[in-house]
């Protein structure tokens, strides 16, 4: 009788290009699910996430109190020298607008809080509101890659821009696309 020879070789690289294939696609798969929640939520022209953060007296604040204003949301850190450079700037747009239904929320992500925002918001004469968010959050829900980055949203509550750097926020063309902004956009 002849016995037949199984070739245990070739089973295990046909099992592991199975294997590999069925890898593959699952990562494909997962991949792509990864990317459409992460860009879900976060298109210009649609409602900007809501977040609830202290400010510097301890009292709490959320976007959505801010409904029917125009509101720049700036993520920073007094540790970043572009942040640094751009707080002036932020500050004479503030001064120009606050009157006109306008608001800016300095979001910083300084691990030390207030203790260490307070000091700067101070030394620096900067008066618009100040919100800490020690542990990111907004980082996360806004999905930034860096310090600073900015968010402009309408009285609507929807995402109209998104600036990644620094800015000369005090510029004439600055102060004329929020004046547009503000005139456009009605409560």
């Amino acid at each position: 009788m002849e016995t037949k020879k199984i070739d245990y070789r070739a089973i295990i690289i046909v099992a592991l290009a199975v294997a590999a294939v069925v890898v593959l696609f699952a990562l494909r798969q997962k991949k792509s699910s990864v990317q459409s929640f992460e860009s879900a939520g976060l298109e210009v022209g649609r409602p900007a996430p809501d977040f609830k953060l202290p400010d510097l007296d301890g009292k709490v604040a959320s976007l959505s109190d801010y409904r029917d204003k125009v509101v720049l949301v700036n993520i920073w850190a007094t540790w970043c020298p572009p942040c640094v450079d751009e707080m002036p700037s932020l500050e004479k747009l503030y001064q120009k607008l606050k009157s006109e239904n306008f608001q800016i929320l300095a979001v910083s992500i300084d691990a030390a809080g207030a203790d260490t925002v307070a000091p700067f918001m101070i030394k620096n004469n900067l008066t618009f509101p100040a919100l800490v968010d020690p542990q990111g959050t907004t980082r996360n829900i806004f999905k930034t890659t860096g310090v600073p980055e900015s968010f402009i949203i309408n009285r609507q509550g929807l995402l109209i821009k998104k600036i990644i750097g620094p800015l000369d926020w005090a510029s004439p063309e600055v102060l004329e696309f929020f004046r547009q902004l503000l005139q456009n956009s009605t409560p």
